[in-house]
């Protein structure tokens, strides 16, 4: 044990006389403890909503659509599968009709809903559809037989507010109706729920539905398919893909990526995760500055020690590490503690989903939490590194102590 880390400890440990330096000291580990864990916890919350999110959000949507600006959509929608779906980093290629209709059932419910016409094979290719049934199936849209009517796959929340169930039928009326000389009018299709889906987003769950890619064609009077949703191998690329896309095809085509359908929701919690650490990180700071006030009484009180030292040969900087050990040891104690506790209660808030959350505001029905290494990395430095700074001041003035002048003034 070195000369400076024996004294810096039998500071840390004053009895009588200093004990209100050691009750400092004690109130400056709270401190720093606080500070730690509930930018760990902040941070991993953060972390957790957006990664939920993203996962969802991802899960419900392809990486990369792709619209035609031309009239009439893709009319050799197999040749333009074929052509994306070789497209380096695509692993798989859709088509799909998207356009809304109001949907109504037998216990007089109606509701707006999405009306997605899908291949089912290849959607499954492209979304986690396939995953998020709940019940029925969604080979049930293209299995009819001749004469029955359509099939559709509801969202569970979607089928919950219209009151029906597998093998319950709904009426489906879109904008593009029978054309007569009074113009348009909206035309009722009958359709037959054969099968829910549920993905955890609420925005799908409660307004989304699925038909085949033939129905949708005919509800909506469509030559083709609207648009072709791709799956990348890595999502990440999605951004960089586009923008290589977009200049091989040109401006017959408009390319969207998940990143841009998404962004403003992004950018506001990113904003929001640098916010609240930030005004989490003040904690940390008044602790640093309780750590400075201990440090400075502890030199005024051992002045008289540290002028004895001096004399006996210790230089200046055995006297300044003294103090920079006691204000490190501060900051190692209370960062080990408020990391360990911080990343308790991300695990135990997670775990047992403690927070929970109204869907229909927050899009996810609880609080996750998600702790990052390299979050956790950066909060203990940061921490430690402001504990070593508030040490600078009070070991300087320690050093420079004159042990004549405080020998005099005892």
């Amino acid at each position: 044990m070195s000369f400076e880390w024996f004294v810096a400890r039998r500071y840390l440990t004053a009895r009588r006389k200093q004990a209100f330096i050691s009750l400092i000291s004690g109130v400056s580990i709270v401190g720093v403890g606080v500070g730690v864990m509930a930018l760990i916890v902040a941070l991993a919350l953060m972390t957790g909503v957006q990664s939920e999110l993203r996962d969802r959000i991802v899960g419900s949507t392809a990486h990369v659509y792709i619209y035609k600006m031309t009239d009439g959509g893709f009319l050799n929608a197999d040749a333009d599968l074929q052509r994306f779906a070789a497209v380096p980093g695509v692993t798989a290629a859709s088509p799909a009709i998207i356009d809304f209709a109001l949907m109504s059932s037998s216990a007089t419910q109606s509701s707006a809903v999405t009306l997605k016409g899908i291949d089912p094979v290849r959607e499954q290719q492209v979304t986690d559809l396939a995953q998020a049934m709940k019940s029925g199936s969604l080979a049930g849209l293209t299995s009819r037989s001749a004469g029955e009517v359509p099939g559709v796959v509801l969202g569970a929340g979607l089928a919950a507010t219209l009151g029906v169930r597998v093998g319950d039928r709904v009426d489906v009326v879109t904008p593009q109706g029978t054309l007569t000389p009074f113009g348009p009018i909206p035309k009722a299709q009958a359709l037959a729920v054969v099968g829910t889906f549920q993905f955890g987003f609420y925005e799908f769950d409660q307004s989304y539905g699925f038909v085949s890619l033939p129905t949708a064609e005919k509800l909506f009077r469509r030559q083709g398919p609207d648009l072709i949703e791709l799956r990348l191998r890595r999502m990440d690329d999605a951004p960089a893909l586009k923008v290589r896309l977009q200049q091989e095809v040109g401006a017959a085509y408009q390319i969207k990526d998940w990143v841009d359908l998404n962004g403003s929701l992004y950018s506001a919690l990113w904003l929001e995760k640098v916010a609240i650490s930030l005004t989490i990180g003040l904690i940390v700071m008044v602790a640093a500055l309780n750590i400075v006030a201990s440090l400075v009484l502890l030199v005024m009180e051992k002045s008289r020690d540290i002028a004895i030292l001096r004399t006996m040969g210790a230089p200046s900087r055995a006297i300044r590490r003294i103090f920079m050990f006691q204000g490190l040891a501060i900051g190692l104690v209370g960062t080990a503690a408020g990391t360990v506790l911080g990343l308790a209660v991300s695990y135990l808030a997670d775990r047992y989903r403690l927070i929970s959350l109204p869907a229909d505001v927050y899009q996810i029905t609880y609080l996750p939490f998600r702790v990052l290494p390299f979050d956790v990395v950066f909060v203990v430095i940061s921490a430690i590194a402001i504990c070593f700074l508030a040490t600078v001041y009070p070991s300087r003035r320690a050093g420079r102590l004159d042990p004549a002048e405080a020998l005099r003034n005892q």
